[in-house]
């Protein structure tokens, strides 16, 4: 995968987190994380970071992921890496007015920084080339 991609998504996925510790009244869960590191003076652009820091980092996660797919080839793991990003943008949107939306948009970051952390651990690598999977020769 090519390495600005593989930084893209970690900067899609770790922006999203740092907009959601700025964001007290939204997530307090996740404020009260960035408050003990140090991150409590975000909380003045509360509103740059919800309505417009989240989800472009959100969207920049997704639309990497999906670019994915076309260097390594694998779909599952593309649709491993939309799934964070896509609960997190419907928990801003149209599930907002509901109480759980805040537990979806905790489960939407936590997918994107733990397959983020995969992606470091064990990268893609290409598994199909644009005319098809060449498949294993069997033996015996």
């Amino acid at each position: 995968m090519n390495p600005i991609m593989r930084l893209a998504d970690k900067i899609g996925s770790l922006g999203a987190l740092v907009s959601a510790m700025g964001c007290a009244m939204c997530f307090p869960a996740i404020a009260s994380l960035g408050a003990a590191i140090g991150l409590g003076f975000l909380s003045r652009w509360e509103g740059l970071f919800v309505n417009t820091l989240l989800p472009a980092f959100a969207w920049l996660a997704l639309v990497i992921n999906a670019l994915g797919w076309f260097s390594h080839r694998q779909w599952h793991r593309s649709a491993l890496g939309m799934l964070g990003p896509t609960i997190l943008l419907l928990s801003l949107y149209p599930w907002f007015q509901y109480g759980w939306s805040s537990y979806a948009t905790y489960t939407g970051i936590g997918l994107m920084l733990a397959l983020s952390v995969w992606d470091l651990v064990s990268p893609a690598n290409r598994r199909c080339g644009p005319d098809g999977c060449e498949l294993p020769a069997k033996h015996g």
